[in-house]
């Protein structure tokens, strides 16, 4: 898919807390994009501060819908945003979660067992991926469609955000708070089984460190979520050490197989 390479002004549909300091951000955007991939946003008072890097929650044939949570001057300036008032996005940028797996012909013929793992705000990309995985599963004959199972671990702090409506694209929703307040008191690497043919994952480095530590059946993918300027791999600063050598996470990420990133 072409990326575009110059950034594009767009005009708000909305912006508003779903929880806490996490936002949902809407834009008029007509693009096509892939679950995983990100957009990299510009358009604050100070003409000096860097594009911020956001994933990219859901889309229609009309717009894009983001979801960021505070976390610096940057987010905190975008939170202000309303309605009417208009950005600067690049993209859709980046190689999102792979999904060809799910073309292999054994694909009605056996079981496949898919988990998304997120951690706090790593949620963002699991909406697009989890309407996309449920498309998929639509279009198996009826008898076979079981054998699609698609699930969702979320690991919050405390407040539980992301998830709502989601129960209509995914098999079964697992939670997990630091506090206890929801679901399994702790991480939410402990309660996730190894017996998954695909894991895709979204969060804080320690939770895709501590997935990388486990042993699963099957294929282990994490999305990074390093610090970037530029979005387009010319900077470099967002590069990370792999098997291979260096890569940009803007650029041949942000998803990579487990096995090739040292983390």
């Amino acid at each position: 898919m072409a990326h575009k390479t110059a950034y594009e002004k767009v005009e708000i549909i909305g912006n508003y807390p779903i929880a806490g300091e996490v936002y949902e951000l809407t834009v008029a955007c007509k693009r096509e994009v892939q679950p995983g991939q990100f957009f990299m946003l510009k358009g604050f008072s100070d003409i000096n501060m860097l594009p911020r890097p956001i994933s990219i929650n859901t889309c229609t044939k009309d717009t894009l819908t983001f979801q960021y949570a505070i976390v610096g001057k940057g987010t905190k300036e975008l939170a202000l945003k309303k309605s009417g008032d208009y950005l600067e996005i690049l993209g859709p940028l980046g190689n999102g979660f792979l999904q060809e797996e799910l073309n292999l012909p054994h694909l009605p013929h056996r079981k496949i067992k898919i988990a998304m793992v997120a951690g706090g705000i790593g949620i963002a990309p699991f909406r697009y991926l989890s309407q996309k995985l449920a498309a998929v599963k639509s279009k198996l004959p009826a008898d076979l469609q079981d054998n699609l199972q698609v699930d969702l671990y979320a690991g919050f702090r405390s407040e539980i955000y992301g998830i709502t409506g989601m129960e209509e694209y995914v098999d079964h929703i697992h939670i997990a708070t630091n506090d206890g307040t929801c679901g399994h008191r702790g991480y939410i690497t402990e309660i996730l089984p190894a017996d998954y043919d695909y894991i895709y994952a979204c969060g804080p480095t320690v939770m895709l460190r501590s997935l990388q530590q486990q042993a699963f059946k099957g294929q282990l993918y994490l999305s990074l979520e390093n610090r970037m300027a530029c979005g387009i791999g010319a900077c470099l600063a967002c590069s990370c050490r792999t098997t291979a050598g260096m890569k940009r996470v803007c650029k041949e990420g942000p998803v990579f197989a487990a096995r090739e990133v040292c983390l």
